[in-house]
């Protein structure tokens, strides 16, 4: 109890010698409003009355016996006549009494032990446990110790002047002036060394560690590492320095040392950066009022600064605690609030931080040695998990990864790029011998670790964006793991598929055109790309993400082959998705038109291997393998052309260059199929609706500049070998024709032109750009004439559906009739009579000889049954007799597109449409070779996948069907029944004995 009366006395003390005989106040002191010269006057009654109670009140003895003793202890604090200095002498020796109460008090006191039926109730305090009007109190106090006995002895550009802080502070100012003081450094090194002994006490040293951190390490900065001498007005007081030893020197730095170890490291950070100078401007936020810019610092101390702050960036998690303590003073941290927002919105200071993390120190030992302590903790700062700091700090990481990058690019790659990358590329980096040791199902990667790998490399990459050489060719290795597992992704519900796909866009985005086809060739396996090593598979993860473990082995040479087939299948189809994100640039069309470069190259190829000179019987394995592998790539690019034809198509062309340039590739196709003899069919339209093309551009469908006249003109000599080599005299003179409106550019235009081009617009033929004047063209055939004056105008949305029979017609290539010709297996033509005037003319195009129209017609009355247009809906009986003949067809074009058709009409109509199939399956409409009933069977498996859950209803005779077909004398519908049994039979979920009694039955 006499300890807790000595605490109160103690700082009833501080308060007399305040001036605050009220009790605490919140800064309404006299001592705060008096004026220069009646400070003095103040301070000195204040100390009066201090000594006057001591004199007085004896039960104030025992408090004047503490401070007499603490006197001893202390006494560097020293005698003076200054008033000022008085004062604050007696507040430090009041302060250290209080801490010598509160120290003795905490060692006696003997906690209670917990009463366990009363566990809830909170512990009983210590007694050394300051209250809040008492912790105020010691703030006041301690605020005019730094004022008047710390700060005013501080040299120019040393920590904040008293002029930058309070109204009180600029009055200390005039009336504490250094110069007049002929002992300044001793009240310097005594105000801090009285703090350091005060601030041993965990409660007071927190009050001052918090509120006076910066003011106290700038005088134990200038006692302990301020030089001697120096040049210019600042010589005098520095000379002072000499009368401190240098064992004073010496324990202030220490005690600098154990200050900055003990605080809190972004606050430690803070005020280096602050007391270094400048960082006031630094850290402005916008919006805020420009304060006047202060003095410099000194070099020694600014050298000094960053020496402290080096150290703490190369410690443990040191990047992190630097970043923290410039940014919480920005008003990011627990704090949080309207400051935080503002901060976050602040980019600049991020950069500033970046660009400080980036410089490598003068105290570190070489630049590779700063870059391998500070990169893993920059590549931790991505990883942050708060809300309220993540972005800032990602910002940082970002910034200053990318600004290493842009200045020390060896060094970024191999301590910042590799280790990030390093997840997507650790299979590769794996022996391939130790990897066929493991079991399968080894974890190589897990979920956590692939997810933060696929994440950074967005935030770096996408969010960054920056076209840096480097990031670019760092990145290149893994692009086809990231790709692999995109396509992952999308076979599966994974919150890494919009990274992954923003991450491929963004390098197909940025990188260069020729760079660009070749990553697509290289996803598309035209060239050469890395994709996740053969040994190992992305798995789901639990978390929603995706790991890699080692894949289980497969001896089974049909179901590895089946795995192969059908992964490149998937990875082309997830290729073509992409690329419908990449239209607007161009990107699509270019690679289309490469891929048909490609398609005449490797066709060339497959043609020169077999007029090759045969070789010995020893010599043929690898030139069969050669061929093969030509073949392999050829079908690729079949397939991968097929794929761009249905989901890009149609907006794949974003300018005239493209346009020219398809225009060159199918004329390059033209040329090359003539020279080799093996022009066909597909050959002649193709060529047809590309010279269709070019002369719908030169005939007004789109507005010709004179610069584009000179894209066109590549076009000359193609079009001029065409008018040689063609057998036929109508596609000679188109071509010549063509050339003359190029190279006249446009000025002189023949009507076999102006025909073409009308046609290929959907426009009736003979309608001229000149005047609405007719013109007859010379060469067309009188058959072909009538062919096209007997045709009504299609409407405008089936133009270019149509525009391959136009062209040929025009061209002279053939006589196109609008019926059924007689081959065909219906007794009479389909009966149009009932349907609008537009699906007319798509019916009977169904039944033209030429390939290419057919299949155009088909799949243009299949688009309509996926728009569900009502028209088209409303003849689903006679759309289905359509397909289903169609289905007889030899051409693999005509019967896909009509198996394509039967698949959407079973999507409306599922009930009334499987019933037909299944009749047409069995043979009972009459159609009953092998070949048609298999693609019929195709058709069913194609309408089953589609019903889903709803095939259950027609269990029966699904299973009837098939298991008929398994008994045919043709093996290889044998087989496909089998299979498509199979594939039924686990849809339904059956086994294989109900299977058995369901066919028996």
């Amino acid at each position: 109890m006499a300890g807790g009366l000595k605490l109160e006395r103690a700082l009833e003390a501080l308060e007399l010698l305040l001036g605050r005989p009220g009790g605490p106040g919140t800064g309404s002191s006299s001592l705060q409003t008096v004026k220069r010269a009646a400070l003095l006057a103040t301070l000195n009654s204040n100390l009066a009355a201090l000594e006057e109670r001591f004199g007085q009140d004896p039960q104030w003895r025992e408090l004047q016996r503490w401070r007499a003793e603490v006197g001893e202890q202390a006494a560097w604090l020293g005698s003076s006549a200054d008033v000022s200095w008085s004062f604050t002498s007696q507040v430090l020796l009041l302060l250290l009494c209080l801490k010598k109460c509160m120290v003795l008090l905490a060692a006696a006191y003997r906690p209670a032990k917990p009463n366990p039926r009363s566990a809830e109730a909170a512990p009983a305090l210590s007694p050394d446990t300051l209250s809040i009007s008492q912790q105020r109190t010691v703030q006041s106090a301690l605020q005019f110790v730094i004022t008047l006995g710390l700060c005013p002895y501080l040299l120019p550009g040393v920590g904040l002047p008293l002029k930058s802080r309070t109204e009180f502070s600029a009055v200390v100012r005039d009336v504490v002036s250094p110069n007049m003081a002929p002992t300044a450094v001793h009240r310097l090194y005594a105000s801090c060394t009285a703090l350091l002994q005060i601030a041993e006490h965990p409660s007071l040293g927190i009050l001052i560690l918090t509120r006076h951190l910066g003011d106290l390490i700038a005088g134990l900065c200038q006692l302990g590492f301020c030089p001697t001498k120096e040049k210019g007005e600042q010589a005098r007081p520095l000379e002072e320095l000499k009368d401190l030893t240098e064992e004073k020197r010496t324990r202030c730095r220490e005690a600098l040392q154990s200050v900055l170890d003990r605080v809190y490291q972004p606050l430690v950070v803070r005020e280096l950066l602050i007391l270094q100078g400048g960082s006031k401007q630094a850290l402005h936020t916008p919006g805020q009022e420009v304060k006047p810019l202060l003095a410099q610092a000194p070099a020694w101390l600014r050298r000094l600064c960053g020496h402290l702050l080096s150290e703490r960036l190369t410690r443990p998690n040191g990047v992190q605690l630097v970043v923290r303590g410039i940014l919480e003073g920005a008003g990011t941290g627990a704090a949080g609030g309207s400051g935080a927002e503002a901060a976050a919105a602040d980019w600049r200071k991020c950069d500033m931080v970046a660009r400080i993390l980036a410089s490598c120190p003068q105290q570190s030992l070489s630049l590779e040695d700063y870059y391998q302590q500070v990169c893993p903790q920059v590549l931790d700062l991505l990883h942050i998990q708060d809300k309220l700091t993540a972005h800032q700090f990602q910002r940082v990481a970002t910034t200053t990864l990318l600004t290493m990058a842009r200045e020390h690019p060896q060094l970024s790659v191999k301590y910042l790029l590799h280790p990030m990358l390093a997840p997507l590329l650790r299979c590769w980096g794996t022996a391939e011998a130790a990897m066929e040791d493991l079991p399968a199902g080894t974890v190589l990667v897990r979920e956590a670790e692939l997810s933060s790998c696929v994440e950074d490399v967005f935030k770096v990459y996408v969010v960054g964006n920056e076209l840096s050489p480097v990031l670019l060719e760092t990145l290149q290795p893994a692009l086809g793991v990231i790709f692999s597992l995109y396509c992952f992704t999308k076979q599966n519900v994974c919150h890494l598929r919009s990274p992954c796909q923003e991450i491929l866009l963004w390098v197909l985005e940025k990188s260069e055109r020729e760079v660009a086809l070749s990553t697509l060739e290289g996803f598309a396996g035209l060239g050469t790309m890395q994709f996740l090593h053969p040994l190992c598979q992305f798995q789901a993860a639990s978390e929603g993400g995706a790991m890699i473990t080692v894949r289980e082995t497969i001896s089974d040479e049909d179901e590895v082959l089946y795995q192969k087939v059908s992964s490149e299948q998937w990875q082309m189809e997830m290729l073509v998705d992409l690329l419908t994100h990449c239209q607007k640039s161009g990107l699509a069309g270019d690679f289309f038109i490469c891929c048909l470069k490609e398609l005449t190259h490797v066709a060339a190829e497959a043609e020169a291997s077999l007029d090759a000179v045969p070789l010995p019987c020893e010599h043929l394995e690898q030139p069969h393998s050669q061929h093969l592998a030509g073949q392999q790539k050829k079908l690729r690019v079949l397939q991968l052309l097929a794929m761009l034809c249905e989901s890009v198509s149609d907006t794949v062309f974003t300018g005239i260059a493209q346009v020219v340039e398809f225009v060159a590739a199918t004329l390059q196709r033209a040329c090359a199929s003539i020279a080799q003899g093996s022009e066909g069919t597909v050959e002649a339209q193709t060529l047809s609706m590309s010279m269709g093309l070019a002369a719908a551009v030169l005939g007004g469908a789109v507005e010709l500049k004179s610069g584009d006249f000179a894209v066109l003109k590549q076009l000359v000599p193609l079009l001029e070998e065409i008018s040689r080599v063609h057998p036929e005299p109508v596609i000679q003179e188109l071509a010549v024709d063509l050339r003359i409106t190029i190279c006249t550019h446009g000025a002189f235009s023949t009507p076999a032109v102006d025909t073409a081009a009308q046609t290929t617009l959907g426009k009736k033929p003979g309608s001229s750009r000149q005047g609405g004047q007719t013109h007859t063209n010379p060469a067309e055939r009188p058959e072909d004439k009538t062919v096209r004056l007997s045709r009504e105008q299609p409407p405008s949305n089936e133009n270019a559906r149509h525009t391959n029979s136009s062209l040929a017609s025009n061209s002279g290539e053939s006589s196109m009739q609008k019926e059924c010709p007689a081959g065909t297996p219906t007794a009479e033509p389909i009966s149009c009579v009932q349907a609008p005037q537009h699906l007319q003319e798509l019916l009977l195009s169904a039944y033209d000889p030429e390939i290419p129209v057919r299949a155009a017609a088909l799949r243009s009355l299949s688009r309509l049954i996926e728009q569900r247009d009502p028209e088209g809906l409303e003849i689903q009986e006679k759309l289905l007799k359509v397909f289903l003949e169609n289905l007889e067809h030899e051409d693999s074009f005509v019967y896909l597109s009509a198996i394509q058709g039967v698949a959407l009409l079973s999507d409306v109509y599922p009930e009334q449409i499987l019933p037909s199939l299944l009749a047409q399956y069995e043979g009972t409409a009459g159609l009953q070779t092998a070949e048609t009933r298999m693609k019929v069977g195709e058709v069913l498996m194609r309408v089953t996948r589609a019903l889903g859950d709803m095939v259950s209803q027609y269990r029966a005779p699904l299973i009837h069907a098939f298991l008929r077909g398994t008994r045919d004398p043709d093996s290889t519908l044998r087989a496909s029944s089998l299979s498509n049994l199979g594939e039924v039979c686990q849809r339904l979920h059956f086994q294989l004995g109900s299977v058995i009694q369901e066919g028996q039955s």
